[in-house]
């Protein structure tokens, strides 16, 4: 599913209305209807109640009052909020204004300080009639906005937030909630929470990045007739992991009669050392439960029994010169294991010693098979930058907010407030002339750069995965798929999905707590779930 950003929408609805002859104001009523029919399927009956609608500038306002139009029609009273004087609206937007006037439906304007104060006492005053009140609309700011918002703006912003909170009231954002950046998902000063949102043609990156999904509520795409060859001609570089996407993806896994381990890969795991072997061990899990035919894990020679003791499916290769973790002295001995592996991960619970460190840049320089970058690899790569000349074959890079900002000299808030342009940093810096670098930013919204520098963001997970070892479970799934014969554009974008996916499944049965060897452990059902397409 594509996902335009502000301006790439902008082009959309132009496109729309220049070139395919679409009336701009057949776009809004399209829009409106849409909404007020979500409203009615979510919320039931609206006749006989008021609607509380919050009007802004430009065309989410316009979208607000076509709202309003035909709650009236439905025997809903709206009660229109204006954040600006009315007489300032122009176009579309201006025209549905006429038509509320002319119907003499209420107006309230609330463009200052002191008016804004005056809406609990006028609220009140509604209520005292005696109906009840269906819902607030948010239609102040739609996805266009930059800028912070600030004074009336932010109160009647905290007030919209507070009425709805304290007397329990759905909100029902239009295109996106006000506050919302549609492109990076932050939040610019303040934002509406909303109960559901109803976005227009397409879902925006701010919906499903960082902030954004702590503000929209339900996400409902509302189709308003912009032709599918509109989208298919705009420039739009970033889409969304779906289910029926990863759903195809995965049916490329479903194993013919005849397979045997020979053929579903041999995955070659460098991870582990001591106090970290939990992350070398979830690896391994993550590889076996996604259905990787073989694994084998490099291992300190003093840790090898409590490998063997953890990984009964997975074969330990002990390394003699290595104590408590893999260091340089063991790089033949490596090499030679990783001869006839069909992928490498690199990073779990690795150290960053600098024996370790130059075992670890000589293979990330000089091994050829596709390699999983992560963890403490990641941070020797981003430490050693410098040293690195080249790359043998195509590496995937999993690093979380903290290790990005190391990759690319940020700070994790930095990183966090856009991360699609952090991930496409990191890739720019570390592509080595290459074109076959992945970067997969992880975190709510992960974020994964292809290539051809085109972005994936996932639409799977929760905040129950925000736990120690999830991220080494999805090193080993990524290099399993691999090793499975998925190129690693789509091993990446399905690994990423089914984990959230099983993480999604876990948090509706058990609620936040549950560990990233529980996720491992559910990884082959929801992997069939997928495969079915449910």
């Amino acid at each position: 599913m594509k996902l335009p950003g502000s301006k790439a929408m902008q082009a959309i609805d132009r496109c729309a209305i220049e070139d395919f002859g679409i009336p701009g104001v057949v776009l809004m009523e399209n829009a409106g209807i849409g909404t007020i029919r979500l409203m009615e399927e979510r919320l039931g009956l609206l006749a006989g109640s008021f609607c509380l609608i919050f009007i802004g500038p430009g065309n989410n306002g316009g979208d607000g009052l076509v709202i309003g139009r035909h709650l009236h029609q439905r025997g809903c009273e709206p009660i229109f909020f204006f954040l600006v004087d009315p007489d300032t609206l122009s176009g579309e937007a201006a025209i549905n204004l006429a038509i509320v006037q002319n119907l003499k439906l209420p107006l309230h304007v609330i463009d200052s300080p002191s008016r804004v104060k005056t809406m609990p006492a006028l609220i009140k005053q509604i209520e005292s009639r005696g109906l009840p009140c269906c819902a607030i609309i948010d239609a102040i700011f739609g996805t266009g906005l930059s800028k912070q918002i600030r004074g009336y703006f932010a109160d009647t912003i905290d007030l919209l937030n507070e009425l709805a909170a304290s007397k329990h009231l759905p909100v029902i954002a239009v295109d996106i909630p006000s506050g919302l950046n549609a492109d990076n998902g932050n939040t610019l000063g303040r934002c509406v929470k909303a109960t559901m949102t109803a976005t227009f043609a397409c879902a925006k990156p701010g919906h499903v990045m960082h902030g954004g999904t702590d503000h929209i509520g339900d996400l409902h795409i509302i189709d308003i007739g912009i032709p599918p060859e509109v989208i298919s001609k705009a420039n739009i570089s970033t889409s969304m992991i779906t289910a029926e996407i990863a759903s195809g993806w995965a049916v490329q896994l479903t194993r013919k009669r005849l397979s045997h381990k020979g053929n579903l890969g041999h995955l070659l795991i460098l991870a582990g050392s001591a106090g970290k072997t939990g992350a070398a061990i979830l690896a391994c899990k993550g590889a076996l439960r996604s259905g990787c035919g073989l694994v084998s894990l490099c291992v300190p020679h003093d840790l090898n029994n409590v490998f063997e003791t953890c990984l009964i499916e997975a074969m330990t290769l002990s390394l003699p010169s290595s104590s408590s973790r893999l260091n340089v002295s063991d790089l033949s001995t490596i090499i030679r294991h990783a001869e006839n592996k069909s992928a490498v991960v690199l990073g779990p619970g690795l150290g960053e010693d600098s024996s370790t460190a130059e075992l670890v840049l000589y293979l990330f320089q000089n091994l050829e098979q596709p390699m999983v970058i992560d963890a403490d690899a990641l941070n020797i790569v981003a430490g050693y930058q410098d040293q690195i000349t080249k790359c043998a074959g195509p590496r995937i890079f999993t690093p979380h907010p903290g290790e990005m900002a190391r990759l690319i000299g940020q700070t994790t808030d930095q990183v966090q407030e856009n991360r699609i342009n952090a991930a496409k940093m990191c890739y720019e810096k570390y592509k080595n002339g290459r074109k076959d670098l992945i970067v997969i930013l992880k975190g709510a919204g992960t974020v994964i750069v292809m290539p051809n520098q085109e972005i994936m963001i996932n639409s799977s997970g929760n905040p129950g995965m925000a736990t120690g070892g999830m991220g080494d479970v999805l090193s080993g799934m990524i290099g399993s798929f691999i090793c499975q014969g998925m190129p690693p554009v789509i091993a990446s974008g399905t690994a990423v999905y089914l984990h959230g996916m099983a993480g999604d499944r876990l948090y509706d049965q058990m609620g936040q707590g549950y560990t990233a060897s529980e996720l491992a452990d559910n990884l082959p059902a929801n992997l069939k779930r997928l495969q079915e397409g449910n």
